[in-house]
């Protein structure tokens, strides 16, 4: 076991006493909890800790215990006194001393795990992920792929996101933060060892141990362009922050800080850089703080030629503002735009990939076509990409990516009538289900597997899956506009309104199916000028919801000629729609009568004729 106290430096210096006595309480909680988890204190130097266990699910468990009790007692403390540490557990081999001392690879890992972790969190290793994620009651969710100091392989980790749940609440995460950024070195560490040798090829197949199949982005330390060394604080914590957030995109092997961080302060070609480390893209920027404000320059550069693809300025005034609540806005934003399916990075691969003569897409590139499907909806695409998935899932059955892709194209052969085959909604769930069994920590396999289960009337589970997918990363622009349209449909208009302006902050030149979510909002609100906005701005002719939409929002606004122009674009597009409108209507509407009949009064107006009865085939 290792341990350092997160901040111990600053809280030594701020009391001394009170320092040394909260450490001795919580050493005690330590030494009681790792007893009764069949562990043994090893050593405890200063303010670190050495244990080892027999056990990675003991182990586990232990240190969930421990944050969720050290927590509770912080609630106790002011907040500058508040004792946070960081834990990393890790399943490997040791050595051990005649006096009961142990060192090794599997300590050094541990160590280093705890260094990356959050103050009040848990840092795992693969190892331990899967020993332990089938029998501990805790989210784990990936972190990414690091260089460990004197270890050949790259090791791959995980953070527990069920640890200190006190701790998490938004007034402890700003401490937190502070103390990360003010903070040079500091660390809390259960370095949990076995002596057993656990390799990845030990269990083949197995997703959890598959590697990210988007190309790899290093970050480099950010240029503090102040002229003050003491504000470098803000420039390394804008890039741990850019770091730790590009994490949370299953899209990408985002590089540790402890890869990147050995180029600070030198001038190195990006070239080199990517091939030292492997890396396709590049970020780097700078942070130049004046009196009164503060402005952060960021670009993305291509590492095979060192060509610039993306840059964007950033300027805050710093005048009744919280310097954290800046770092935090303007990094999400930076995530948004590089790293979103409509990102900078996505949108880049797919304009050279039209340029490319080689037609044999990879699985990334098949996702890359879906993206591009949704900005131009139509059955001949639908079908094109539709293949190319199912083709790729071939050769990777149990790429969770394909599969939420996979799961959201067959929704869409119900739901939009593109290319149906038989029971289309029930195979979507299956094969829901098996995507988030096999990584329930994916964040668009939830984000879908939501949107399969509103459309299949299951809405308690719904609203379960949507606050699941959103909280995983609320930083992906897609997931919260997408989640927005669906809150809206269930009837939620608030949330779902929240999430999607919340979405176009983040990203506010989406796609055109963005605009789907407020273009329901204020539908339902009767605002038939906002709704024709929103509508206008999908450009998606040929796709029958756009031609829907406009019919019934020209046709509140008595514009009837311009409504009845849309009615035959729309029964153009899909005939089926003239047969049965409330039927069609109500595979996306089924819940919210009230805009149900909105829209037929809309359509109606527009010269439809629509029954008062749905069919009862549908």
């Amino acid at each position: 076991m290792s341990a350092d106290v997160a901040g111990y430096s600053r809280l030594m210096q701020d009391d001394e006493e009170a320092t040394v006595e909260t450490l001795t309480r919580y050493r005690s909680i330590f030494s009681s909890l790792v007893s009764r988890h069949e562990g043994r204190i090893v050593d405890s130097p200063g303010d670190n800790i050495l244990a080892e266990f027999a056990s990675p699910v003991e182990a586990v468990q232990c240190a969930v215990e421990v944050q969720r009790e050290l927590a509770r007692r912080n609630l106790q403390l002011a907040d500058h006194r508040k004792m946070h540490f960081r834990i990393g557990i890790n399943l490997g081999d040791i050595l051990s001393r005649d006096d009961g001392s142990i060192y090794g690879d599997g300590v050094n890992v541990a160590a280093r795990l705890e260094s990356l972790a959050e103050p009040g969190g848990i840092m795992i290793s693969e190892s331990v992920c899967v020993q332990v994620r089938t029998l501990i009651d805790v989210g784990i969710a990936g972190a990414g792929e690091y260089e460990v100091k004197n270890i050949k392989q790259p090791v791959r980790v995980y953070r527990i996101v069920q640890a200190g749940t006190p701790s998490t609440r938004q007034g402890s995460r700003k401490s937190s933060r502070a103390l990360i950024v003010v903070a040079a070195v500091v660390a809390f560490t259960i370095a949990v060892v076995a002596a057993v040798i656990f390799r990845l090829d030990d269990a083949p197949g197995d997703p959890v141990l598959a590697m990210p199949t988007g190309p790899t982005i290093a970050v480099l330390p950010f240029k503090n362009m102040s002229g003050h060394p003491e504000q470098e604080y803000f420039s390394d914590g804008m890039t741990e922050q850019l770091i730790s957030e590009l994490t949370r995109f299953n899209d990408f092997h985002v590089l540790a800080g402890s890869s990147t961080f050995q180029y600070k302060g030198k001038s190195v070609d990006v070239r080199e850089i990517g091939r030292d480390l492997g890396a396709i893209y590049v970020v780097e920027g700078s942070v130049r703080r004046g009196e009164n404000d503060v402005r952060v320059t960021v670009q993305l550069l291509n590492a095979k030629n060192g060509s610039h693809i993306w840059a964007e300025s950033y300027n805050r005034k710093l005048t009744g503002a919280d310097l954290l609540d800046i770092q935090d806005q303007i990094t999400q934003q930076v995530v948004a735009k590089i790293a979103d399916q409509y990102g900078v990075i996505s949108m880049s691969r797919l304009q050279q990939k039209r340029k490319d003569e080689n037609t044999d897409f990879d699985a990334y590139e098949c996702e890359l076509r879906v993206i591009e499907f949704y900005n131009a909806i139509s059955p001949e695409k639908h079908l094109e990409v539709r293949t190319c998935i199912e083709d790729a899932l071939q050769r990777f059955p149990d790429n969770v990516d394909l599969l939420a892709w996979q799961m959201l194209l067959t929704l869409d052969e119900h739901r939009m009538g593109l290319n149906p085959r038989p029971k289309p909604l029930e195979r979507a769930l299956e094969i829901g289900h098996r995507a988030v069994s096999l990584d329930r920590d994916n964040t668009r396999a939830q984000q879908f597997l939501a949107e399969v289960l509103f459309t299949a009337r299951k809405l308690d589970e719904f609203l379960v899956v949507s606050e699941r997918a959103v909280a995983m990363n609320p930083n992906r622009p897609s997931t919260m506009v997408g989640m927005g349209l669906f809150n809206i449909l269930a009837g939620r208009l608030e949330r779902g309104i929240a999430l999607t302006n919340k979405g176009f902050a983040l990203n506010p030149r989406g796609p055109g199916w963005y605009y789907f979510a407020p273009q329901n909002y204020y539908y339902a609100k009767g605002e038939y000028e906002k709704a024709l906005d929103a509508a206008v701005e999908m450009k998606m002719p040929g796709f029958w919801w756009y031609h829907w939409w406009l019919a019934a929002d020209y046709a509140q606004l008595g514009r009837i000629e311009e409504a009845q122009d849309e009615i035959q674009k729309l029964l153009d597009a899909h005939p089926q729609f003239g047969v049965d409108p409330r039927g069609e209507m109500a595979r996306l509407l089924w819940n919210y009568d009230d805009l149900l009949e909105q829209y037929v009064d809309g359509l109606r107006k527009a010269g439809l004729n629509v029954p008062d009865e749905p069919d009862a085939a549908n």
